[in-house]
């Protein structure tokens, strides 16, 4: 242990991490006034996805949204809690095809409508502030591909002493 909490300094990332949430929050509220009850934003992108594509093993989901197997599977447990999906056996004993439910089928057209308008909505932010947030993340990328994020760490680490 150090001398000093490192943790006392405000957390670079929190603002950030508090806009996503809030952002996500007031969606969810968009689905509450819809009288759309145990849906959460993040099961948008993957409940459209499956209406287009048809039944996906979590691993091909997983690709076709650019995201991580685990976050995935985690995603689809919770859809399925909520009767959104179905998993099947998939083409080997390793993998289960998921499947939209009927109740999943009947939201993707409320959920397509509402992926638009969030799309709307974060291009009419983009015009309302000085710094798009849009040309940000861009700009963050490309500073990262440039140096990494592990390489910047590593030139800022200073190991305490064995």
């Amino acid at each position: 242990m150090t001398s000093t909490d490192p943790t006392v300094v405000p957390d670079p990332w929190q603002s950030l991490h508090q806009l996503l949430a809030a952002m996500d929050a007031e969606i969810e509220q968009v689905y509450v006034e819809r009288g759309i009850k145990g849906v959460r934003p993040r099961f948008a992108y993957p409940l459209i996805r499956l209406a287009h594509t048809g039944p996906l093993t979590i691993r091909e989901l997983a690709e076709s949204l650019n995201r991580s197997h685990s976050a995935l599977s985690q995603t689809v447990a919770a859809m399925r809690k909520e009767d959104l999906v179905t998993s099947e056996p998939g083409p080997d004993a390793r993998t289960r095809r998921i499947n939209l439910t009927e109740r999943g089928r009947s939201l993707v057209p409320f959920l397509e409508a509402e992926w638009r308008a969030t799309h709307a909505t974060v291009a009419e932010l983009d015009g309302e502030i000085p710094y798009a947030m849009t040309a940000v993340v861009e700009e963050v990328r490309r500073a990262l591909e440039h140096r990494s994020m592990r390489e910047r760490i590593l030139r800022h680490l200073t190991e305490p002493p064995q």
